[in-house]
């Protein structure tokens, strides 16, 4: 491995999925047909070939609303009022919402671990370490305003021991900051800015006890009502450290000196003079076995038009000729989905240090289907190249629904004409969500709701398809607690959730195992 509210109207339909998914459904109400075959009122997916190209050429897969819509016509129109209608293969196992902390000082969410760049996940000297998002739980803000207090912490534990034998919260302790106070503030010296924030990113180990760590840095300039005054200023960067450990614990050093490596340019990626919303983040580096010697990023970022211009066309909607369930382009324009412009960016290092890239086009593009991409990762398996990403139900543009989750993609090459995944849908593992109901947020589930379609997000994809999230919110309660892994089988074009894995296909939470030894 490698690594707004829009109610969905019940209707009548049939779920159109893969055999493989079909034969996991045998016995539900509904009925499975074969790929090529619409379902009732829905569109065929559009054709995708899974053909690579150069890294460098200027081709960008589409993920298209004839592919979004699959995931709703996949989507039961029958179950009752505030149960799952999504597929069960694809649908995560209910967390209990008497789940644990994982440390009651500070909140976590986006969480990866210490890694090569074949996205292997090393132990240090007897210990496993993760990297995650955190914010100080008793500093007086709300764990929805965590973002802009976001700081990269560390945590550790003794390696090889089975769930069973560990806490219920998964044994981790919190080690601290990542970089020392004010250090990633350096990037922004010279301006104006309220609040400094670190997010996700990526972090690898080089000879030695080397660290790069690949993060985004963020600066916000707010008003005292929380309102930006210009838009947040946000940069991948990198700084090196290194990782010390003994047989009580582990500790990190270093990490003084950041260096900017990428900033939107407005010309493939949008910045914030485009759209104040733009996103841009969640660097994720990687070797490619196809093209020795070359290290690439995947990244979250927007295609680089004005918020709201009507550039949408016929090739992002992706009908085929003919589909009597195709929409018309104006129809799509005039209805607001213009401002949902995500992408997935690719960036090549010019050096061997890590400290210079330059951006190349994008390699997927999601126009008028979503505004985010988030985490993006690139996941080898069988000869075949796994794009996996997370975006909220939330963020679908008008006419387009489907879960909190992960969605995926499969290619030949790092740059593919890339399938996605399951029926053409792209969705690979969703929290248990009603899309007939109309939805609310984390913070203001809706009583018709399913009171877990927001348990956990911002997954991280690991070797042998474990999957690794936070908890949001379960019901009334919230989380910023790592939630229980689970594990994907990824095959050919289709994932299913490993029921055989934990209990019930859950299993402990924050099971996060390294799959190799460091040995420096």
């Amino acid at each position: 491995m490698r690594t707004i509210a829009k109610p969905g109207g019940r209707r009548t339909r049939r779920l159109v999925i893969n055999g493989a998914l079909s034969m996991a459904l045998i016995g539900a109400t509904y009925v499975a047909t074969s790929p090529a075959e619409a379902a009732p009122g829905f569109p065929e997916p559009t054709k995708h070939s899974q053909r690579a190209y150069s890294p460098y050429s200027d081709f960008t897969s589409k993920w298209t609303r004839a592919d979004a819509r699959q995931i709703e016509a996949q989507s039961n129109p029958n179950v009752p009022a505030g149960e799952n209608s999504l597929p069960k293969p694809l649908t995560m196992p209910t967390v209990s919402g008497d789940f644990p902390d994982t440390n009651p000082d500070v909140w976590v969410w986006d969480t990866w671990t210490l890694t090569d760049g074949n996205a292997d996940q090393f132990s240090f000297k007897g210990w496993e370490v993760i990297f995650a998002l955190t914010a100080d739980r008793h500093a007086g803000y709300t764990f929805d305003d965590r973002h802009i207090h976001a700081k990269q912490g560390f945590f550790y534990r003794k390696a090889g021991i089975p769930a069973s034998k560990r806490p219920k919260n998964g044994g981790w302790i919190y080690g601290g900051n990542v970089f020392p106070d004010g250090a990633t503030a350096s990037l922004f010296e010279g301006q104006t800015f309220t609040h400094q924030a670190e997010w996700s990113g990526s972090t690898r180990i080089f000879g030695g006890n080397k660290l790069r760590a690949f993060y985004t840095d963020l600066a916000f300039n707010r008003d005292s009502d929380g309102n930006d005054i210009t838009p947040a200023d946000a940069r991948i960067a990198q700084s090196v450290g290194k990782i010390h450990a003994n047989k009580k614990k582990v500790w990190l050093t270093g990490f003084t000196k950041q260096h900017e490596l990428l900033r939107p340019d407005g010309v493939r990626y949008q910045n914030g003079e485009q759209n104040p919303f733009y996103n841009f983040r969640d660097p994720f580096t990687f070797t490619d076995p196809a093209h020795p010697g070359k290290t690439f990023m995947v990244f979250e970022g927007n295609t680089a038009v004005t918020r709201g211009a009507r550039t949408c066309n016929e090739d992002d909607l992706g009908y085929r000729p003919g589909d009597p369930a195709a929409e018309k382009l104006d129809d799509v324009l005039d209805s607001g989905a213009t401002n949902q412009q995500a992408n997935v960016g690719l960036a090549v290092a010019d050096n061997k240090s890590l400290t210079k890239w330059h951006f190349l086009d994008p390699i997927l593009s999601a126009n008028c289907v979503t505004d985010q991409t988030e985490r993006p990762q690139i996941y080898l398996k069988d000869g075949k190249y796994y794009l996996f990403t997370i975006s909220h139900r939330s963020t679908y543009a008008a006419g387009i629904d489907g879960p909190d989750g992960v969605y995926g993609f499969v290619g030949k090459g790092v740059r593919s004409d890339y399938q996605p995944l399951n029926g053409g849908s792209g969705l690979a593992l969703g929290n248990p969500t009603d899309l007939n109901t109309a939805f609310g947020a984390p913070s203001n589930i809706l009583p018709e709701e399913n009171p877990n379609a927001y348990q956990s997000y911002s997954h991280y994809v690991m070797p042998g398809g474990l999957v690794e999230s936070f908890i949001d919110a379960v019901g009334t309660r919230r989380g910023g607690s790592l939630a229980p892994t689970v594990r994907l089988k990824i095959k050919g074009d289709t994932t299913a959730v490993d029921k055989s894995y934990g209990k019930g296909g859950l299993g402990g939470y924050g099971d996060i195992p390294a799959n190799k030894r460091y040995r420096g």
